[in-house]
């Protein structure tokens, strides 16, 4: 009798631990390729709650005859991408709001960087993202003594891709990140819209420094300011994202025009996903930060 009540302890133990192993494991979800293995795969994906005319409605001028990347940037890329980065968070960390705040946060980005609107053009020049996949008229070589990642012989390192690369270093680093060799062949992110999603996803969800947050870590809750981070204005919201990815370029400097239209464009893809421009969030300039890095070449300089 002793020795059946021991083996009944036994395994009321062993079910006990099983059960709270359990409880401490984290659940994981699985939607087919567009996210699977990841807690945040429980959570809706971006193609449902972000449409194809959705998307269309964002860059409702990209492919019109005076764009210069007619037939390049589509929803299946730019989702194609979003699958890399889903299962991390990208687009499905919190409620359905704050999803679809950052897609229209990161995409307010890609607008801004891709624009090629003006004052008067039609339909406004907010209408006119994805219009550029590549920069058109190189201002210099983009090329820096890098030992790590020298220049290629014949090989040019101007601006490519949805946040537009520069620079040899920068080319080379993302392409180990994303193992694709784009030193030798940055071409691939005018070439490919697929991969010129993901490079600019990877820069979103990427921290630029050991010890510093990601554009997404700033923008979804997931980071949290120190003293000294408060006493510099660095305070999360969609702010804090120009100041990981552009730095001193654009923040710091007061209300200048490329820190306005960048926010301008966030808050115009807001309202026509139906989220609304009134929930931006809160510190959604950068006018005042201190930079985390200053003056550095940034690799999405323009």
């Amino acid at each position: 009798m002793r020795a059946w009540t021991a083996v009944l302890l036994v395994v009321a133990v062993a079910f006990a631990a099983a059960a709270e192993a359990s409880k401490s494991k984290p659940k994981v979800c699985n939607k087919g390729w567009e996210c699977s293995g990841s807690i945040y795969c429980c959570n809706e994906t971006i193609s449902d709650y972000f449409k194809v005319y959705q998307f269309e409605n964002l860059f409702s001028k990209r492919n019109a005859p005076v764009a210069h990347a007619v037939g390049f940037w589509d929803y299946q890329s730019f989702i194609l991408a979003a699958s890399i980065y889903e299962p991390l968070g990208f687009g499905t960390t919190g409620d359905k709001v704050t999803k679809m705040q950052e897609v229209a946060a990161f995409l307010g980005h890609v607008g801004s960087k891709t624009s090629c609107g003006y004052g008067v053009a039609t339909g406004g020049p907010l209408a006119w993202g994805l219009c550029y996949n590549r920069e058109m008229s190189p201002s210099q070589d983009y090329c820096d003594s890098n030992y790590l990642y020298p220049c290629v012989d014949g090989v040019q390192y101007y601006g490519r891709g949805a946040l537009p690369v520069y620079w040899n270093y920068n080319y080379g680093l993302l392409g180990d990140a994303i193992k694709v060799d784009l030193l030798h062949h940055p071409e691939f992110l005018e070439n490919n819209a697929t991969l010129a999603f993901q490079a600019a996803m990877w820069r979103w969800m990427t921290p630029m420094k050991k010890k510093q947050p990601s554009a997404h870590d700033v923008f979804v809750g997931n980071w949290k300011p120190t003293k000294n981070d408060t006493l510099s204005k660095r305070l999360p919201g969609f702010g804090l994202t120009m100041n990981i990815l552009y730095g001193d370029l654009i923040c710091g400097q007061g209300f200048i025009d490329p820190m306005n239209n960048i926010i301008s464009h966030y808050q115009y893809y807001l309202d026509l996903m139906g989220v609304g421009r009134g929930n931006s969030g809160d510190n959604v300039d950068c006018a005042e930060q201190v930079v985390f890095n200053p003056s550095y070449k940034a690799d999405t300089a323009t």
